[in-house]
C-alpha cells in the first residue's frame, strides 16, 4: 500500500495524468486539443483548465488556437459550453499569472535575502 499523503486526490489525479500521458502516442500539441475539447464537453471547472495552461504553453498553444477550438466545438457541444469554458480558462489563467507572479516574487526575495547575507 502506497505512503498517506497530505494531498491524496491531487496524487491520484497527478499520476492518472502521467499515466495517460506514457500510454498515448499523440504528440503534445493533439494531445493538448484533445483535452481542452474534452473539458469543454464537460463543461469543467476553472481548477481543470488551469492543470493545462503549463502543458499548452509548452506546446506552444496560441490563443488564436484556443478561439479556433472553441469556434470547431460550439456546434457540438452548444454555445453556452463553449461560454462557460471561455469564462473558465479566462479564470485559469488568471490564477496561472498569478501563481508565476508570487513565484517571481518569492525568487527575488530569495536573492535579496541571499546577498543582504553574503
Amino acid at each position: 500500500m502506497a505512503a498517506a499523503s497530505e494531498t491524496p486526490v491531487l496524487d491520484t489525479i497527478a499520476a492518472m495524468t502521467i499515466d495517460s500521458v506514457e500510454r498515448c502516442h499523440m504528440d503534445e500539441r493533439t494531445l493538448i486539443v484533445v483535452r481542452l475539447a474534452a473539458l469543454v464537453a464537460m463543461d469543467a471547472s476553472a481548477i481543470s483548465y488551469l492543470a493545462h495552461v503549463d502543458p499548452a504553453i509548452k506546446a506552444d498553444f496560441t490563443v488564436e488556437q484556443l478561439q479556433d477550438l472553441l469556434v470547431a466545438v460550439a456546434p457540438v457541444v452548444g454555445t453556452a459550453r463553449v461560454m462557460s469554458a471561455a469564462g473558465h480558462i479566462a479564470q485559469a489563467f488568471d490564477v496561472a499569472l498569478a501563481l508565476a507572479e508570487s513565484e517571481a516574487e518569492a525568487m527575488a526575495q530569495a536573492e535579496a535575502d541571499r546577498r543582504k547575507s553574503s
